[in-house]
Order: structure tokens, then sequence, then C-alpha cells
């Protein structure tokens, strides 16, 4: 295992690895511990009380943040006809169809999200085996399957995340940046938040979030007590 810096250890050594914190407390102590020369994110990790590997127990799902996440979104748009204009008007960064297929072909990955219309999803599914492990692939679940081209290109620049729990049974999503404070990572963490508890399975049972843990992309992490959950959601 690599030896950490001196900067995380000090960082580190502020942290009591013993005590539960509050979502508050968390979010200004990550801040606080936050080191690097640039504008670190702030992420948080959720383990939830399900088993991903039965389809009824899966968690995902679509959030735009109040406050965004901080980064310009670069989006790609899979469209004909009218809808390419539609999609350069919304604000998209790289919209077409046959040519833009042929580009990520050749190895290009130059955006961030990626939104198709239903009626171009034949061709986009040709490049399916690059998109869909990079996380890119349009997907209706998640709304960056439609023909309401404006609303997808409009919602992903202002913050939209999509999420989805992992085999560990964990779901992971950036909150913002250090930059941003506590007051505005904690409103987006409360609206993240509220749309995991929303997308909780039927079919599970006991304790739905288990733990949850913040920190910032070089910084250590602070755990939360889940009883805290209800508390930032009022």
């Amino acid at each position: 295992m690599p030896k950490r810096g001196k900067k995380f250890q000090e960082a580190k050594s502020k942290v009591d690895p013993l005590l539960r914190y509050t979502f508050e407390d968390a979010v200004k102590g990550a801040i606080e511990s936050s080191f690097a020369k640039f504008d670190e994110t702030v992420d948080i990790a959720v383990k939830l009380g399900v088993d991903p590997r039965h389809a009824d127990q899966m968690v995902r799902g679509s959030i735009v943040l109040p406050n965004g996440i901080g980064k310009d979104v670069k989006v790609v748009v899979f469209a004909k006809g009218e809808k390419e204009k539609e999609a350069h008007d919304a604000g998209a960064d790289f919209v077409g169809n046959d040519d833009l297929v042929e580009k990520i072909k050749g190895g290009w990955f130059g955006f961030d999200k990626a939104v198709a219309t239903p009626d171009v999803m034949g061709l986009v599914g040709k490049i399916g085996k690059m998109l869909g492990p990079r996380g890119l692939m349009p997907n209706a679940k998640t709304g960056t399957v439609t023909f309401d081209v404006e609303r997808a290109v409009k919602e992903l620049k202002a913050g939209k995340i999509d999420y989805r729990v992992e085999k560990a049974g964990i779901v992971h999503a950036p909150m913002g940046k250090v930059s941003f404070g506590p007051e505005k990572v904690l409103e987006n963490m409360a609206a993240f938040l509220e749309s995991v508890v929303r997308s909780k399975p039927a079919s599970s049972k006991g304790i739905y979030i288990r733990s949850v843990g913040i920190s910032t992309t070089m910084g250590p992490g602070f755990k939360v007590d889940p009883l805290y959950v209800k508390d930032l959601l009022k």
C-alpha cells in the first residue's frame, strides 16, 4: 500500500476515527481538511442495505443538484434533423450522428455525458461497447434517451448526476467543490439523499442506509451517523 504524504497524515490526524459526525460537522471538517492546490471535489459514499446481485434490489436514479457540481460538463448529442438544431440551441457541445459515431470509433472521448434521440439509438448501439464501460451510454432510465433534447441538455449542464449502487452495495456521488462552502454542499447532499431514499426497493428489508462517508478528492474521510439523514432532509 502506498505511503500517504505528510499533508494527508496531518489532515487525517484531525479526524476522530471513533466518532460518527453530523453532516454539518463532516462537511465542514472535510472542506477544512482539503489541502490540494486545485479545487477539490466533495464526495459522498453511502452504504445501502441492498444486495445488487438481485434485480429487484438495484438502486439507481438521477438528480439535478440545486447548486450543480462545479464542473463544465461537456455534452454530446446524437440526433438528426430538427433535433440537431434543438441540441445546439440548448447548449450541447457536440451534435451529430454518423460523424460522431465514426469519431468515437477512432478513439475520441472529449465529452462527459451523452444524449440520444430514440430514432438514432440503432446507430449509437454500434459503439455501445465503447461507451458502456465508460458510463457514457445514453439510457432511457436516466433521461438521456429522449426526444426532449433541450431539457436533457440543460439538466446535464446544470449539474444532473446519475447514480447506481455498486456490487458492494455502495453509492458514490460528487456533491460539488470545496469552494462551494458547507451550505451549498449540504443543500446538494440533502437533494441527493432524498433521491436515494425515494429509490429504496420495496424488497429491501431492515436498515436501508447503513453508513455514510464524506471526503474530498485528496483528503481523509469523515464517517457520518446514518441517524442524521432524517435531520438533513427536514
